[in-house]
């Protein structure tokens, strides 16, 4: 078990949208060469809760923590500088840029002096591909390939390897797997290992159970905005991650306590009141 202090923590963050209750008293950590997987169904409040890590939404109320030391992002840019790197689902990529621009846009390293400053094309270019070919993509060799000619997961690849590249402690991945094949999923997934080797902590967001399990050491299952369930490695089988994911647990539950009503009361169903509380929710 990883016992290293928490880079990224989240302390009974709550969201609010006005009067609609987006997040409630999420309480997450993720430390230093370990992936946390957050596990959601479409609609569970994780598109909400990235945005929250990444700088664009402030809690409502609650605390967000770096190194144990209370945070309050005052936009992207700013958890950007503090280490923390979104990569959403198709990459974040410039599909008409070359892979060496895409890799530096907007920090283009240079060579000359004072006004005939010009873009380095080939250092960028060198840099961009070893970085992924030491993320273990060997297919790119050639910094002046196309973005767009990338498959999804190399895509992937090239921001994550952009991301570490810039110094990212923590990587926020938004399903990254989602769009893929098997074949460049596995190439993600690798990555994502690659990255926890690195000492990075990464949060996986995704809705695909074997990938989660592939690479995740701590689980967390998000429904309707609130943690569902929080357990390491090993603790959930596939099955119960996915009942849970589904509500399935709480549905048990429900049919359970009706069950158990109808034999002590001669077979009748139980009356709405009876089923009041969290299982009937």
């Amino acid at each position: 078990m990883n016992d290293k202090p928490a880079i990224l923590e989240l302390r009974n963050v709550n969201k609010s949208f006005g009067p609609i209750d987006v997040l409630h008293d999420i309480s997450l950590r993720v430390r230093a060469g370990e992936v946390l997987c957050l596990l959601g169904d479409n609609g569970a409040g994780k598109s909400t809760l990235i945005k929250t890590l990444a700088g664009v939404h402030k809690p409502t109320s609650g605390e967000i923590l770096m190194d144990g030391q209370p945070v309050t992002f005052t936009g992207p840019s700013d958890a950007q500088g503090r280490g923390i790197a979104t990569v959403h689902q198709f990459g974040g990529t410039f599909p008409l840029m070359s892979i060496g621009r895409s890799f530096f846009v907007g920090v283009e390293p240079t060579k000359g002096w004072g006004p005939f400053r010009i873009y380095d094309r080939k250092r960028a270019n060198e840099i961009a591909v070893k970085a992924v070919r030491d993320f273990g993509i060997t297919r790119i060799d050639d910094g002046d390939r196309l973005v767009g000619g990338l498959s999804g997961g190399e895509r992937q690849s090239l921001a994550i390897a952009r991301a570490v590249y810039f110094g990212a402690r923590v990587l926020i991945l938004d399903e990254p797997t989602a769009a893929l094949g098997v074949k460049q999923a596995s190439h993600v997934l690798r990555i994502v290992n690659e990255a926890k080797k690195r000492g990075l902590a990464v949060v996986f967001i995704t809705h695909q159970v074997m990938h989660a399990m592939t690479v995740g050491d701590h689980f967390a299952v998000l429904i309707r905005g609130a943690i569902a369930a929080d357990f390491r490695r090993g603790e959930k089988s596939r099955e119960e991650i996915t009942d849970l994911m589904a509500g399935g647990e709480t549905m048990a539950d429900l049919e359970a306590q009706v069950e158990g009503y109808m034999e002590t009361h001669q077979g009748h169903p139980p009356p709405a009141k009876v089923l009041e509380g969290p299982a009937a929710q």
